[in-house]
């Protein structure tokens, strides 16, 4: 069974950095794509980042391009978005997907499976 589990969100004001984390486990992070969503109160859940299976590919939002960064530690099965310069328009329930294929998915149909979400709360 598979299970991803997101950490790391919080309250931050505009500007401030956070990491959120997804630990995986069923399955390893290096076995397909993984991605990051969020989904804002009143509005559809949208494409944040992705990397691909052998990390050789990140592909982002264009709103979050150069502020955020995925990463993914084969060693600790978990995949990370470090988001920097965080803006009042971030603030959502962030999370994480696992798809089974290998290439580049910007749609949320693309993905398996799914986390609980975590919280990102930025202030003015």
């Amino acid at each position: 069974q598979v299970q991803l589990v997101e950490s790391g969100g919080g309250l931050v004001q505009a500007g401030g950095s956070l990491r959120l984390s997804c630990a995986a486990s069923g399955r390893t992070v290096s076995s397909g794509t993984m991605g990051w969503f969020r989904q804002a109160p009143g509005k559809e859940r949208d494409f944040v980042a992705a990397i691909t299976w052998n990390g050789g590919s990140k592909y982002y939002a264009d709103s979050v391009k150069g502020r955020f960064t995925i990463s993914r530690d084969n060693a600790e099965n978990t995949v990370y978005l470090q988001m920097n310069s965080l803006k009042p328009e971030d603030t959502a329930v962030y999370y994480c997907a696992a798809a089974d294929g290998v290439g580049y998915y910007r749609d949320q149909y693309e993905y398996h499976y799914w986390g609980q979400g975590t919280q990102v709360t930025v202030s003015s």
